[in-house]
């Protein structure tokens, strides 16, 4: 039977989630399943250990293994903080003496919260190299908006290799904002990719000659990632509401760190054949574009409504990216991605991709 999550202080005496900062216990909470299995069943019987950290939190649970040996297990003990999986040797079997409790937790979604925990936690003071050092890091497990679960395991940063983790906190520069300064300024080229430590912004945009706020952004939330991933020029101004901080990123470091391992670029041809077996096209032109040489089967949604219509599409498809050039459609699969989307970016573009299947053909002709 399935009961509410488990609270901070049980997941707190279960290793090594003890070891999580509050925040990142409060992510994996959302996270956790918690069963209660009625006394005299196997609690294995229907839903194995494989591919999940499983602990025992409440009642005596009989637990048998390889050498026909046996032991009782109770839930609260020293002996039950560490998950089931991990018992030496592997078990052959179990039955629940009295009702349990059990807590599930995805493996794979442990492992990423535990190595961006570690690597995010701000040095010591006592390992800091200046006395201010220590006052100036940043700790960046309490950045509840990038470190949401659900942007570690399935948005912006989860496909980002490990090695790549550390190097993106030593790259990230940290300045202190006071209200009313302009971060970023419409039409202007981009230099730098955003996160907010503390404070709040706001974007806005020039319509009919007049400014618009679009949006507010607050701790946590990241902003300026269009115009470094499309190459182009900036979109919308952003000013600081409050005073803040902020942490920025250099548009060679974003591309590096950030861009490439989140884009997964494909052939006309691959497009094609994973079309073929159920993906979209999303074309990302303006409707003109779209009506005068649009693919068969694919959906438009224009690069600046595309963030107002994420949740219109179906999480659960593949999306194959395009337009012209490959310029707008490299920003909306990053868009995509970075929410958890299946998302492929059609290499070179509409234009491109379509002058390279014509050779064939034109060589063919020729024979």
């Amino acid at each position: 039977m399935s009961m509410p999550a488990p609270s901070i202080e049980v997941l707190k005496k279960l290793e090594p989630l003890g070891a999580l900062s509050p925040d990142s216990l409060r992510e994996i909470s959302r996270m956790c399943y918690v069963e209660r299995v009625s006394r005299n069943l196997d609690p294995f019987r229907l839903k194995g250990l494989q591919g999940q950290a499983v602990y025992l939190v409440k009642g005596e649970l009989k637990l048998d293994y390889p050498d026909a040996s046996s032991e009782i297990l109770v839930g609260g003990t020293e002996a039950a903080v560490r998950s089931l999986d991990k018992r030496k040797p592997a078990l052959t079997g179990a039955k629940a003496i009295t009702d349990v409790e059990l807590i599930r937790v995805d493996e794979e979604v442990l492992d990423i919260m535990l190595t961006w925990d570690q690597l995010a936690a701000p040095p010591s003071a006592a390992h800091a190299k200046k006395p201010q050092e220590a006052i100036d890091q940043t700790d960046w497990r309490t950045l509840s908006g990038m470190f949401a679960a659900e942007n570690l395991t399935h948005g912006i940063f989860s496909n980002l290799p490990p090695a790549n983790i550390e190097a993106l906190f030593m790259r990230f520069e940290r300045i202190k904002v006071p209200r009313d300064k302009v971060i970023i300024r419409e039409g202007e080229e981009g230099d730098f990719y955003y996160v907010i430590e503390s404070g709040r912004c706001t974007v806005s945009r020039q319509i009919g000659g007049s400014e618009m706020e679009l949006a507010e952004l607050k701790g946590g939330d990241a902003f300026g990632e269009e115009a470094l991933v499309a190459n182009a020029r900036r979109n919308a101004s952003v000013a600081m509401k409050t005073d803040g901080v902020l942490l920025r990123l250099a548009k060679a470091d974003f591309i590096e760190l950030l861009k490439e391992p989140l884009m997964h670029r494909i052939s006309r041809q691959e497009a094609e054949a994973k079309a073929t077996a159920g993906a979209i096209w999303l074309d990302v032109r303006y409707a003109a574009e779209y009506n005068a040489d649009k693919l068969p089967g694919a959906i438009n949604i224009p690069l600046n409504e595309i963030r107002n219509l994420f949740g219109s599409l179906d999480s659960k498809k593949e999306y194959i990216v395009c337009c012209q050039s490959g310029r707008r459609s490299s920003a909306a699969a990053f868009l995509l991605s970075q929410r958890g989307y299946k998302a492929y970016l059609l290499e070179g573009g509409l234009r491109s991709s379509a002058e390279k299947s014509a050779v064939p053909m034109a060589q063919k002709g020729n024979q």
